[in-house]
């Protein structure tokens, strides 16, 4: 007897959304369960000499990458003797808090608090990282999936303007931000955000390999397009947003000193920091302690991110 001609129970009913597969019963209108099949296999075919060699390599590789970070770590508790060595000691002899004593003190005597230059910054790196995420996402949606007349002249034309640095653009960007009424405000710095080519043509070549199929099965489900976006698009494109937000963290936690931006207490944490590096030799030690402090959050976004986009890229892969 067919299994799909059964008339089950009430209770035994279930309603089928989009993406969830039609449940299976026997004749007797009990759910049939499967065994899930793994992704990825557990251990890959390889010798113990080919794990030694493999491990070997990536933990030279891991040393040469952190290179730089130790080194610099190293420095900020330098004393101003070691900084001027040659050749230099990789590992702190003489290892002293001096310098991060230095860099608070200096900061708590300007004249704007170091809090209001640490919210500055937070407020601007959170606020023009969701404005981009969310932005590229929506307009990478109908750029890639929908067709209009004239799709090929905007993608064409997005395309175009990676070719443009950032400076070439300065004088047009300030002209447009004075007519508005915007300079010497925070949003001469998030609303560009919402236009950001780079950030469109990331997220729309992700979109582009996302197949249409499904899509139209939830179109036939009835959802509706920003249903469509927010629940299907959106959680796939978990790769794309997150390689985007890294990016986009280490643009804007890095903002130092604007052409938009003249009153200090609108001055960007790196803005402050750069000026006390900026004071001479004696401030050295100071300067390695600044690097090492504003290194923390973009280095930090980017092991929270990697992980969640191995495991995305690993268990989320959709064939058309």
């Amino acid at each position: 007897m067919n299994t799909e001609e059964i008339k089950l129970p009430k209770n035994k009913q279930e309603t089928v959304g989009i993406f969830r597969k039609r449940p299976k019963y026997d004749e007797e209108g009990n759910r049939i369960y499967y065994k899930k099949k793994k992704l990825i296999k557990s251990r890959v075919n390889r010798s113990v000499g080919g794990d030694i060699a493999m491990v070997l390599f990536l933990l030279i590789a891991g040393v040469f990458m952190a290179f730089p970070m130790i080194y610099a770590i190293s420095n900020s508790f330098k004393p101003l003797h070691e900084l001027w060595l040659f050749p230099p000691n990789l590992i702190v002899k003489n290892p002293t808090g001096a310098n991060y004593r230095d860099m608070f003190t200096i900061l708590s005597n300007s004249t704007v608090p170091f809090t209001r230059y640490l919210f500055n910054t937070l407020f601007i790196t959170i606020g023009a990282t969701f404005l981009r995420v969310i932005s590229a996402s929506m307009a990478a949606y109908p750029l890639s999936k929908t067709n209009f007349k004239g799709r090929k002249t905007i993608n064409k034309l997005i395309t175009m303007t990676l070719m443009f640095a950032a400076p070439a653009a300065a004088l047009a960007n300030y002209l447009i931000m004075a007519s508005f009424g915007w300079i010497d405000t925070w949003l001469c710095l998030l609303i560009p955000a919402l236009g950001s080519s780079f950030s469109l043509y990331l997220i729309r070549g992700f979109v582009d390999q996302f197949p249409d199929s499904v899509l139209e099965a939830a179109r036939i489900d009835g959802a509706g397009e920003f249903r469509i976006f927010w629940n299907i698009l959106m959680p796939n494109m978990k790769p794309a947003w997150m390689t985007l937000i890294v990016f986009s963290v280490k643009d804007y936690w890095n903002q130092g000193a604007t052409i938009y931006i003249y009153r200090e207490e609108l001055k960007t944490l790196n803005y402050a920091m750069g000026q006390i590096a900026a004071e001479g030799v004696a401030r050295a030690g100071v300067s390695m302690a600044i690097n090492v402090i504003m290194m923390i959050v973009p280095v930090l976004t980017f092991l929270i991110t990697q992980s969640n986009i191995i495991e995305t890229m690993a268990t989320s892969g959709m064939k058309d």
